[in-house]
């Protein structure tokens, strides 16, 4: 059965940091792309990151690039989240998934993903 466990999430002040982690298992751990999503109170889903496990390629949506982060331990099948001078517009519920399938050039739509994680919430306060 497949299974994204996300956790690391928390409360800090601007500036501070997170590290957010997403436990795979099951087919998950062999998806052609892992990503983390946001979303804040009242908008739309958005794609942070995403990762291609097998050649460790990665992508960031501009407004995070140069911030976050985002790495695999293979060994232990979690892809991390790094989230460093973290600003109050990144509080959001945070959500990791995998696409067993997906394509690299539609790493930020939704859709392209089967498998999401519960969620971990992030609050950054000013």
């Amino acid at each position: 059965q497949v299974q994204l466990v996300a956790s690391g999430g928390g409360s800090v002040q601007a500036g501070g940091s997170l590290r957010l982690s997403c436990a795979a298992s099951g087919y998950a751990s062999g998806s052609a792309l892992m990503g983390w999503f946001r979303q804040a109170p009242g908008k739309e889903r958005e794609g942070v990151a995403a990762i291609d496990p097998g050649t460790g390629n990665t992508l960031y949506a501009d407004s995070v690039k140069g911030r976050f982060t985002i790495s695999q331990d293979n060994a232990k099948n979690t892809v991390y989240l790094q989230m460093n001078s973290l600003k109050p517009e990144d509080t959001a519920m945070y959500y990791c998934a995998a696409a067993p399938s997906g394509r690299w050039y539609s790493w930020y739509r939704e859709n392209e993903y089967k498998y999401w994680g519960q969620g971990t919430q992030v609050a950054v306060s000013s």
